[in-house]
């Protein structure tokens, strides 16, 4: 039998015997004091309560006192600064590390045993250390949701507890900046104070929260505003001559030719930068689609498109560097000019990210090696573009994006959870993302084979009897029924999304197609409505996970009703009227109320 751990740890080697924890236990500190492990210390005491009903005291020495567990800072035999050994013996627990940060992981891995296990601990020691320095998550605050505090508390909790040490928050117009105030003026902003107060929680749980803020494409939130208009590449939007991106009638990105370009940037930085205690920031600069459409066209036509691009970047990594930070930036544009990557600061750090089972990581990650960068694998959550998730995608995508940064000696594991087109999946949506990369950020190897649905229901929702996980998969497949493979997203969640004539005539889809996955819909229902009654966030998450039936149900049947021309219209009406509602409900429950009503007018009826 495996024990439910997350992440599994690299070498766990059962003994023989067990340990009764006694109710005169102590947590020793060995002789030192370190105010580091505070939150760990009380969140261990926190667990002996619920889990084994025992009170504990944190004492600093050996002092008196029943069997216990003592944390003891030890540099030798550990190599790696995150490892730790953990030993449990009929003598008691001992947690060895090279530093704090080691210990803070040990205690989330023990706090794991104890909640499985309660107060008879098998005996075992485990030897444990990250194959990735950094595992990270960015989730997506600008397109439109803005989590609460509490729900990003309650996020920082669990990642750290799976031992992910770090986050950032994609910004594009969503930081309450004193100099701009239009941009965010209906956004529920996160504040200067707010981020003072997320920062200092993330660090008590060793976990560096990054700034980030995109500073070249994906500025429409800015430049549609007069003052800023005029800092665009195409004022007025343009055709990007791309079918994916296809005709913008408003701007996107800066235009980096204007110096006035580089001032915001500049500003930016100033006002963001001094709330972070991290010493990294991201500034994006990815998807610059329309790049030489527009005012830099004479520069790009003389240049190149790839050295503007540079130029420019350039220009923002010695505006990071003035401000003694190193700079993360996403690397999708330099990887289109190879002949560039050379040409790239060697203490700049590059996102190489891509979202499909099949993405070209190997080859990517060979030129930035090859090229002396530090870099990050950058997969994602598979959540956005879908309602559901594409589970299957997102299992591979994860899998491969670990094993190629593994082999390339990628710095950091970074997977991404974005909102494209409204943010329209709830949180649970990306659990199986966030839960399977966090194994695979810290061991690969014994993560590779984890039972998703399994760790999802234990770990983020406190449920393991519950068929949380079950369902979020099933969801998360629903994806595959109609038989239409897409790029970055689900057809279901596109004919909620598109008029009419694009679901009858570009779409693909099939009457047979919708009807099977109506009848995939309802299997997944009844799995649902078996589960027994929840209560508080386990509650909230059923419904959610009920909205998102209904929802793909609503897509089936708007796909046939178009498709057979059934007249059904007034009554589809009917029923999205009532999601409608129910989603606002649902993104208050977590999110903030700027952006609801953006998201909200993508409802195509």
């Amino acid at each position: 039998h495996r024990i439910p751990l997350l992440p599994f740890p690299q070498k766990l080697i059962p003994t023989e015997g067990h340990l009764l924890l006694p109710p005169d236990g102590q947590i020793r500190l060995n002789g030192f004091e370190s105010p580091s492990l505070l939150t760990a210390t009380r969140q261990l005491q926190q667990t002996l309560r619920q889990a084994a009903g025992l009170d504990w005291p944190a004492v600093s020495g050996r002092g008196a006192g029943g069997v216990g567990v003592t944390f003891h800072l030890d540099p030798v035999g550990i190599d790696h600064p995150q490892g730790y050994r953990l030993t449990v013996s009929g003598q008691g627990i001992m947690l060895d590390a090279p530093g704090p940060a080691g210990l803070f992981y040990g205690v989330q891995t023990l706090r794991q045993l104890v909640a499985f296990f309660g107060r008879e601990l098998p005996c075992l020691q485990i030897f444990d250390w990250p194959d990735f320095p950094v595992r990270g998550v960015m989730l997506d605050i600008s397109r439109d949701r803005v989590p609460t505090m509490d729900t990003l508390f309650w996020l920082v909790d669990r990642l750290a507890a799976w031992k992910v040490n770090q986050l950032q928050l994609y910004t594009e117009h969503t930081f309450a900046y004193p100099s701009h105030p239009e941009v965010w003026a209906n956004a529920s902003p996160l504040t200067p104070e707010e981020v003072r107060t997320l920062d200092d929680y993330c660090r008590a749980r060793f976990v560096e929260l990054v700034p980030n803020q995109n500073t070249f494409g994906h500025m429409r939130r800015w430049l549609i505003h007069p003052r800023y208009r005029p800092l665009a590449e195409c004022p007025d939007g343009c055709d990007t001559g791309d079918p994916e991106w296809g005709y913008f009638d408003e701007p996107f990105s800066l235009c980096p030719e204007d110096p006035r370009s580089l001032d915001l940037v500049r500003s930016l930085l100033d006002e963001l930068l001094p709330h972070f205690t991290s010493r990294q920031v991201n500034v994006g600069c990815d998807e610059t689609v329309e790049l030489g459409l527009g005012r830099s066209r004479e520069a790009v036509a003389s240049r190149g498109k790839g050295r503007v691009y540079l130029d420019f970047l350039l220009k923002i990594y010695r505006e990071v560097k003035a401000r003694d930070r190193v700079m993360q930036f996403w690397a999708d544009i330099v990887m289109k000019y190879p002949e560039l990557v050379p040409e790239l600061p060697r203490d700049a750090v590059a996102l190489e990210w891509g979202y499909e089972a099949d993405h070209p990581f190997d080859d990517h990650l060979a030129r930035l090696s090859a090229a002396g960068l530090p870099f990050y694998v950058c997969p994602g959550t598979s959540s956005w573009n879908s309602l559901a998730g594409r589970f299957d995608n997102a299992r591979l995508n994860l899998l491969r994006a670990a094993e190629s940064g593994l082999r390339y000696g990628a710095r950091g594991f970074l997977v991404t959870d974005w909102g494209d087109n409204g943010h329209w999946q709830p949180l649970p949506v990306s659990f199986p993302g966030l839960v399977y990369a966090a194994g695979l950020g810290w061991a690969v190897q014994t993560n590779r084979e984890m039972d998703i649905p399994a760790a999802v229901s234990r770990f983020p929702l406190d449920d393991p009897s519950g068929p949380w996980g079950q369902v979020l998969a099933m969801l998360g497949n629903a994806y595959q029924q109609p038989g239409v493979p897409m790029h970055n997203g689900s057809v279901l969640f596109w004919i909620l999304q598109k008029p009419p004539a694009w679901i009858e005539k570009e779409s693909g889809v099939t009457p047979e197609g919708l009807q099977r996955t109506l009848a995939y819909l309802d299997e997944t229902a009844r799995l649902l409505a078996d589960a027994p009654e929840a209560e508080g966030d386990t509650a909230l998450v059923r419904r959610e996970l009920q909205w998102v039936v209904d929802m793909l149900r609503l897509a089936c049947r708007r796909g046939l009703a178009i498709l057979n021309q059934t007249g059904d219209a007034e009554r589809l009406a009917g029923e999205a009227a009532r999601l409608k509602a129910e989603f606002r409900e649902l993104w208050l429950a977590r999110s903030r109320p700027g952006g609801l009503e953006d998201s909200l007018a993508r409802w195509s009826f």
